[in-house]
C-alpha cells in the first residue's frame, strides 16, 4: 500500500507534550528537552559551547525530516508534474511559515531562499545599485560577509565608512547621528549592522533601523547571530533586508538560509546575471532575457527542495519551548558565567580574564569573547586555552571569528600596524605570518563561547573550572 507524504507538521516534539499540573518551570522543560532531543552530548561526554559558529538539532528533528522523505516522492519544483506540483507547495508553505515567524507580513516582506547568510549577503551586494557619490555605511563589528559588499560599492565609485567602536564595543549615538546626515538627495546609501555580534555578543540598537530610514538610508540587518535566541518582530523592525541561516538557529537543516527583503527594496536591486528558476523568458537569438518577479527572481537554480521542508520541524522547536524562555535561559547563563569569569584573580591581584565588551547582560547576547592572562599580566595565547578544551571534549572557537574591525578594536591594533604586516606581501601572506606580526599584548585573536537552547549550567560551569586551572600560571 502507497503511503501519503508525512506533513512537516504531522507531530509536535514529544518531549514537550503536555504534563500533568502544575506547569514545570522553565530549566525543568528545558533539562527535560536536553535529555530527551540533545542526550547524544552527556552520552559522548560533550561540551558544546560553539552556538554562534552552528546550532544544534534536535533528535526529533531528524527523525521527522528521514521519515518525510522516506514517505514521498518529491520532485523539482521548477514544474507542474504531480511530484514537482508536491515540492512547489511544500516550498511555498514554508516561506509563508518563515514569514510568520517573524511576524512580517507577505504582503511587505519576501522570504528568498539561500545557500546561507553570506549567500545572502552577496545577493543583496552585487545587485544593490550603487553609483559613483552613493555611500555604504557599517559598524566595525560586522563579519566579513558583510564587509565583503564593499568590493561592489568600491567597484561603481561609491564610499564605504566605518563606524568605530568604543570601549565596550558599542558604536557611539552621536557618531552615528553623524554619519547618518552625511547623505546628498537622490543618492543611494546602505547601512549595514548587526544585530548581536558574533564577536562580543554586544546587541546594537534596532532603533537604528528608524533612524537610518529618516535620514534616507537603505537598512541591511545581519541577524544570522541574534535570531537563534531573541525575538525579531518585523512588524515592529522594518530593516530592508534581513539575513539569517537556519543551522544557526536550531542545527538543521544545513545549507539554507534566508534573505527576507522588503519588496518595495528588492524592486530597487538590479541582479547582474540570470539563471535557471530566475527568468520568465531567455532567448539565446535576441539576445534578451526577462527576469521573474519577487522571489523567484533571485533564487538561483534549483532549490534545496527535499531540506526545505525540515525548516518547519526546526521553528516547531523554537516555538514549542518559546523564543522568549530560550533568550532568559541563555541570559541567565550568560549572567552567572560571566560574573564567574570577571571575579577570577591570581594570588597577587590580577585578573585572569579580560572580556571584550559590557560586563553584564544588558543590550549583549549569549556570546562572550575574552582572553585569558598569567599573574604577570601576560597573555596566554589562545591556542593554548583550544589545546585545553580539546582535552575535556569542549567545543569552544578561537581567533577573530572572520570579524576583522571588532578584533582590530578589541586587540588595540592600528592601521599602521596592520598595513605595515600586510605591505609588500602582495596577495600570499600567510595566516600565521599575518598573525605574529600584528601581535599585541592583548594577542592576535580571542577565545569565544556561545551558549544556546541545549546549554545547561554544567556546560559553563566545565569551562569555568578550565579557567581556574589558569590561576597562578
Amino acid at each position: 500500500m502507497t503511503r501519503a507524504p508525512v506533513s512537516p507538521r504531522a507531530a509536535q516534539i514529544s518531549p514537550l507534550a503536555s504534563g500533568p499540573s502544575p506547569k514545570p518551570d522553565r530549566e525543568q522543560v528545558l533539562a527535560h528537552l536536553r535529555a530527551e532531543e540533545f542526550a547524544r552530548l552527556d552520552e559522548q561526554g560533550q561540551i558544546y559551547l560553539d552556538y554562534t559558529g552552528g546550532g544544534l538539532y534536535a533528535a526529533s528533528q531528524v527523525r521527522r525530516h528521514a521519515e518525510f522523505l522516506l514517505s514521498g516522492v518529491y520532485g523539482n519544483p521548477h514544474s507542474e508534474n504531480p511530484t514537482s506540483s508536491i515540492s512547489t507547495e511544500l516550498t511555498e508553505r514554508v516561506r509563508r511559515r518563515v514569514l510568520d515567524y517573524f511576524s512580517a507580513s507577505p504582503e511587505e516582506y519576501a522570504a528568498i531562499f539561500t545557500a546561507n547568510a553570506s549567500h545572502a549577503l552577496k545577493l543583496v551586494g552585487e545587485a544593490y545599485p550603487f553609483e559613483s557619490g552613493d555611500r555604504f555605511l557599517l559598524t566595525s563589528d560586522n563579519h566579513n560577509s558583510v564587509n565583503g559588499i564593499r568590493e561592489f560599492d568600491r567597484a561603481r565609485g561609491a564610499e564605504t565608512t566605518y563606524l568605530p567602536l568604543d570601549s565596550e564595543m558599542r558604536v557611539g549615538e552621536d557618531i552615528l547621528d553623524s554619519y547618518l546626515k552625511r547623505v546628498g538627495p537622490g543618492q543611494h546609501n546602505l547601512f549595514a549592522f548587526p544585530a548581536q555580534s558574533n564577536f562580543s555578543g554586544v546587541q546594537h540598537p534596532l532603533e537604528w533601523i528608524e533612524r537610518a530610514h529618516e535620514n534616507g538610508w537603505d537598512v541591511l540587518l545581519d541577524a544570522a547571530a541574534f535570531v537563534p535566541t531573541n525575538r525579531l518582530d518585523l512588524s515592529r523592525w522594518k530593516p530592508d533586508f534581513v539575513v539569517l541561516s537556519f543551522y544557526k538557529m536550531f542545527g538543521y537543516p544545513t545549507g539554507i538560509g534566508a534573505l527576507l527583503g522588503r519588496r518595495e527594496a528588492l524592486r530597487k536591486l538590479r541582479r547582474p546575471w540570470f539563471a535557471g528558476g530566475t527568468i520568465t523568458a531567455a532567448s539565446v537569438q535576441a539576445d534578451r532575457h526577462i527576469l521573474a518577479q519577487g522571489e523567484a527572481a533571485f533564487e538561483d537554480g534549483t532549490p534545496n527542495y527535499t531540506a526545505i521542508p525540515a525548516i518547519e520541524y526546526g521553528f516547531e522547536l523554537l516555538e514549542a519551548v518559546g523564543i522568549d524562555q530560550i533568550h532568559a535561559h541563555v541570559d541567565r547563563l550568560t549572567g552567572w558565567l560571566i560574573d564567574r569569569l570577571v571575579e577570577l584573580r591570581h594570588e597577587n591581584g590580577q585578573p585572569v580574564v579580560h572580556l571584550y565588551g559590557p560586563r553584564t547582560t544588558e543590550r549583549r547576547g549569549g556570546t562572550l569573547a575574552l582572553n585569558f592572562f598569567d599573574s604577570r599580566g601576560r597573555l596566554i595565547d589562545h591556542e593554548r586555552i583550544e589545546a585545553m578544551a580539546r582535552q575535556r571534549r569542549m567545543s569552544i572557537r578561537t581567533g577573530c571569528f572572520c570579524n576583522p574591525g571588532a578584533g582590530e578594536s578589541a586587540f588595540g591594533l592600528s592601521k599602521r600596524k596592520i598595513e605595515e604586516c600586510l605591505s609588500g606581501s602582495g596577495d600570499s601572506v600567510a595566516h600565521d605570518q599575518f598573525r605574529r606580526c600584528v601581535a599585541s599584548k592583548e594577542g592576535s585573536g580571542a577565545v569565544r563561547v556561545s551558549m544556546g537552547l541545549p546549554t545547561n549550567l554544567a556546560d559553563v560551569a566545565t569551562f569555568v573550572d578550565l579557567a581556574r586551572e589558569l590561576l597562578e600560571v
